[in-house]
């Protein structure tokens, strides 16, 4: 099975994603929980530059992820908040787009 494309939106910007089959609905969802953490900072005002912001909203949701594993403690919002085979997946998806964005931004 080959992987399809997806595009996902992260702060108004679009990024195209390899899938596997199946599971465009789990990266559809774990790309919105993104685009809200990253929102949220932003809307914070005291990160600038997308890159700043996509890392700071990973390493928050890490920290989520690590709490809940830790103590047994469900995430805010569990019932929206993506498993941890799909943050394992979008984190390396967003690697990806952030590669090819620092690409575009050199060339």
């Amino acid at each position: 099975m080959s992987n399809e494309t997806v595009i996902v939106k992260l702060l108004d910007k679009e990024y195209q994603v390899a899938c596997p089959p199946g599971q465009q609905e789990a990266l559809a969802k774990s790309a919105r929980y993104l685009d809200q953490q990253m929102r949220n900072i932003r809307a914070n005002g005291k990160v600038i530059g997308l890159e700043r912001i996509a890392v700071m909203a990973a390493l928050n949701i890490s920290n989520e992820l690590i709490q809940q594993e830790g103590d047994g403690n469900a995430v805010e919002d569990s019932a929206n908040a993506p498993s941890s085979a799909q943050l394992k997946s979008l984190n390396s998806k967003l690697d990806e787009a952030l590669h090819r964005f620092r690409q575009l931004e050199i060339g």
